[in-house]
């Protein structure tokens, strides 16, 4: 009885400060705010392409300031700002403008945006049909689930005169309900995650699928040679620094945006996308 009592007790205590020992304080304190412990290291969640090729060839340039910048790459687009706001990340490096103010207003994150970066034109693909022209009465357009995106892409394809919207809307807040003239009758699908249209495409399932630029070049597709139509390089889908409300004034924010925006890491985003990603500097 007595071997039996000290086993269990053994095993209770190791198991409780294993429970205790999981995750340390320095990142966050009990409102998962951050502590800022580490003031030289600079640690941004980022989707793979470009985002992630873009803070690595940054990394040289920060080191020249002082900094070591860690990335951490996620795959969808609701962690990102779910660690961000639990204090685990200095920032992060994902989303556009719209898609931003959606998630804050949501969820109720307490975010600032640090900086502008570059804009990532959406595109229309097909394995059917060589331009917009040529999709036939009733075709199948299919799109992200993503609502931040479908002002967007309305938008596009009523520049493109293949839709009208509703006079007097905000466009970006656009959805399909408010489309008033539909010349070729088209069917919109919108229920599916960005990350699978590339591949959805590639099977050739619909007349029509638009691709936001991260997730066709990820997936070795080039917008500029493969969409059948891509979005003005004036598009206000700025793709940001995104930091919880404050961190925005921090030296090594400041810092790391002045590098994102320095001539060396503009002119990177040129000669690798070639136009597909565009720089900006906001």
């Amino acid at each position: 009885m007595k071997k039996w009592l000290y086993t269990f007790l053994t095993a209770f205590i190791v198991l409780s400060l294993a429970a205790c020992g999981g995750k340390s304080d320095d990142s966050k304190d009990g409102k998962g705010e951050s502590t800022k412990g580490d003031d030289k290291t600079i640690v941004v969640g980022a989707s793979n392409t470009p985002h992630a090729i873009i803070l690595e060839e940054a990394k040289p340039l920060l080191e020249q300031k002082g900094y070591k910048l860690k990335i951490e790459k996620f795959q969808d687009y609701v962690l990102p700002n779910k660690v961000l706001a639990e204090g685990e990340l200095d920032a992060n490096y994902f989303q556009h403008i719209p898609y931003f103010k959606g998630q804050v207003k949501d969820h109720g994150y307490d975010f600032e945006i640090a900086g502008g970066i570059h804009i990532e034109p959406i595109g229309v693909y097909s394995k059917k049909h060589k331009s917009l022209d040529e999709l036939p009465k009733g075709a199948t357009v299919l799109m992200s689930s993503s609502v931040a995106d479908h002002g967007r892409i309305l938008t596009m394809l009523e520049k493109e005169g293949i839709i009208k919207l509703k006079d007097g809307i905000k466009k970006d807040t656009a959805t399909v309900k408010d489309i008033v003239e539909n010349k070729k009758d088209l069917k919109f699908d919108y229920n599916y995650e960005p990350a699978l249209l590339p591949q959805i495409y590639k099977k050739g399932e619909g007349d029509a699928v638009l691709i936001n630029s991260n997730y066709a070049i990820d997936s070795g597709i080039n917008p500029l040679e493969d969409a059948i139509a891509i979005e003005d390089n004036d598009s206000p889908y700025v793709n940001v620094i995104a930091v919880r409300k404050g961190d925005e004034k921090l030296e090594k924010i400041q810092a790391l945006v002045d590098v994102l925006h320095s001539k060396e890491i503009q002119d990177f985003i040129l000669d690798e996308w070639k136009g597909s990603v565009v720089p900006v500097n906001k």
